[in-house]
């Protein structure tokens, strides 16, 4: 008979795989330390949305606090790089021993060239491959130039209107022949070679079996995950269900992986052998919308009791809660979500809505105060100004100015702002 777990067991096993059960660093946090969390995490999801801050520096920040986002751009753009892009759950950095591995399945084909004429595809990659070949990493648009390309544009393309070159290097990225070498101060990337970004010593490996590819990518995605199932492992690195299946059976076989029995859970589960379960969860995180703990969203479901759901395409009188939510972990419960947005010209983190979970503790409010004041110091914010809107709103106002004192801005019937110390 498989062992059997309570909700709250299985719980602070996933959240100590994904290195959110403990508090975080006391001194100051290192390009080590760094490394070591995107180790554990395996990948961190990249998203184009800038409204608080770029999705992939989010998972850092909730395991670790206020660090330095240039080294997560030392750790993608200088070599030996640790982390590189690619397409895994979505477009993601991932570990760069996982890119010969996922490159044999992630088939992404509609976000390049496959519509294109032949001739037209070739012509332009083989102009693409002879500059970048040639010289620096360039952006869509300096490739565009470098290699004189002109072409009719239409602005009713569905879609980001890309023109042949766009797609045609979106194509030569997802089949892994150039990659980035970094992102300009917009976020565009700067294509080169893979070869020029991937580490010498995997460079030089041979074409892996797509078999033992896909046992690697769900251990690893079971070993971030702690424990779950079969479609969880499956989905954090987007790999097909009945591949990722075949490779759980082995992995049990070999004993990496062990059936479990979790109360309330009515699918098989399985329980990595590298997973540990702290007696207590004592974290505190707001959650990036893609942040790999919340992935899932069955799992998340079925784990915190926590439906979630991303309404940044949602129309606006649609929303439930707002544009860009974050969850609120606190302990080993998600108790509360926000609205959050960046208002870098005014210095204002301005949260937008504050709801609480129907079993949100007493002190929910003060310790989202708190959570608040560390993302604005890191977002290099001065005041923190909460709208009135959601059940939690007015008592996380209460708090905030209660832990900063006397104002130093004036209020409005609209909103309370806060001046941080």
């Amino acid at each position: 008979m498989p062992a059997t777990l309570s909700l709250n067991q299985a719980r602070r096993i996933a959240l100590a795989a994904q290195g959110l059960d403990k508090g975080r660093p006391a001194g100051p946090v290192t390009s080590r330390t760094v490394g070591r969390t995107f180790a554990r995490i395996q990948l961190v999801q990249i998203d184009s949305v800038n409204v608080l801050s770029r999705s992939h520096f989010l998972p850092f920040f909730s395991r670790l606090g206020n660090y330095d986002r240039t080294i997560l751009q030392r750790m993608a753009s200088l070599p030996p790089r640790r982390m590189m892009e690619y397409w895994a759950h979505e477009a993601s950095f991932i570990r760069p021993e996982h890119f010969q591995d996922l490159r044999l399945w992630q088939k992404r084909t509609w976000v390049g060239a496959s519509a294109l004429d032949p001739e037209l595809r070739d012509a332009v990659a083989g102009k693409i491959f002879d500059a970048l070949a040639a010289g620096r990493p360039m952006t869509a648009a300096e490739l565009t130039v470098n290699i004189g390309h002109v072409e009719d544009r239409r602005d009713d393309n569905w879609g980001w209107n890309w023109n042949a070159v766009k797609r045609v290097l979106e194509d030569l990225f997802e089949a892994g022949t150039i990659s980035a070498a970094s992102r300009t101060e917009q976020f565009e990337r700067k294509y080169t070679l893979t070869a020029r970004v991937l580490p010498r010593r995997l460079a030089l490996e041979p074409t892996p079996d797509p078999v033992e590819a896909m046992h690697r990518l769900i251990d690893a995605a079971a070993q971030a995950h702690g424990i779950g199932t079969v479609k969880c492992f499956a989905d954090y690195f987007r790999t097909p269900v009945k591949a990722a299946a075949a490779s759980v059976d082995h992995l049990v076989s070999i004993g990496r992986l062990e059936p479990v029995a979790v109360a309330g859970w009515d699918r098989k589960v399985f329980l990595h052998a590298d997973a540990t379960m702290p007696r207590r969860a004592a974290g505190r995180a707001l959650l990036s919308p893609f942040d790999s703990l919340v992935f899932e969203r069955r799992r998340l479901e079925e784990l915190f009791g926590f439906h979630f759901r991303i309404e940044i395409y949602t129309p606006a009188h649609l929303r439930r809660f707002g544009y860009y939510v974050l969850p609120f972990l606190l302990g080993d419960t998600i108790v509360a979500r926000v609205d959050l947005k960046a208002d870098r010209a005014a210095g204002n983190l301005l949260v937008r809505s504050a709801y609480g979970e129907p079993d949100a503790p007493p002190g929910t409010a003060v310790e989202l105060a708190a959570e608040l004041e560390l993302l604005a110091e890191w977002l290099e914010l001065d005041n923190i100004v909460v709208s009135p809107i959601g059940d939690l709103a007015e008592s996380l106002g209460t708090a905030l100015r209660h832990r900063a004192g006397p104002l130093r801005s004036q209020g409005t019937p609209a909103a309370w702002p806060v001046s941080l110390p």
